[in-house]
């Protein structure tokens, strides 16, 4: 089983709203799970965009770092409920390969905004399903996936 971002699938869940074009190499795959951490964690679509503040996804999970909003709201909680849900359905179906969207405070694999500037770096959910072993790709590593 793999999970992908579902915004990587063209459903509807980014922060502003807009769907993102369709990636062909997971819409056909069968056993393929889409999840949108900042749903699962409670967020809205659309929702206001929210930036990792000082350190990344790890940084978060350790509590050592804050998830907030364009207006300055701790929405922390909400990545890292969004995270945990999305670990559950991982153990739920065994999956073994996870698709995150890259530069995604939730999802980023290698790069995140810090405030506003792009660092390298993971986002939170990223962070807690490689510290449970999983292996993941960004979704700039499509090519890399074994189906």
């Amino acid at each position: 089983m793999i999970i992908a971002s579902a915004c990587l699938l063209g459903l509807k869940c980014r922060w502003d709203g807009r769907i993102y074009p369709q990636e062909k190499q997971l819409i056909n795959l069968p056993d393929l799970i889409a999840v949108c951490p900042e749903q699962l964690g409670g967020l809205a679509t659309p929702r206001e965009p929210a930036r990792i503040i000082n350190g990344n996804g790890f940084d978060v999970l350790d509590n050592r770092a804050r998830v907030i909003n364009a207006s300055g709201v701790d929405v922390t909680g909400e990545f890292i409920r969004g995270a945990r849900a999305v670990l559950e359905i991982a153990r739920k179906y065994n999956v073994d390969q996870v698709v995150l969207k890259e530069r995604s405070p939730s999802c980023g694999v290698h790069c995140i905004y810090q405030g506003k500037t792009l660092a390298a770096g993971m986002g939170v959910t990223c962070a807690l399903l490689l510290r449970e072993g999983i292996t993941i790709l960004s979704s700039e590593e499509i090519g890399k996936l074994h189906a």
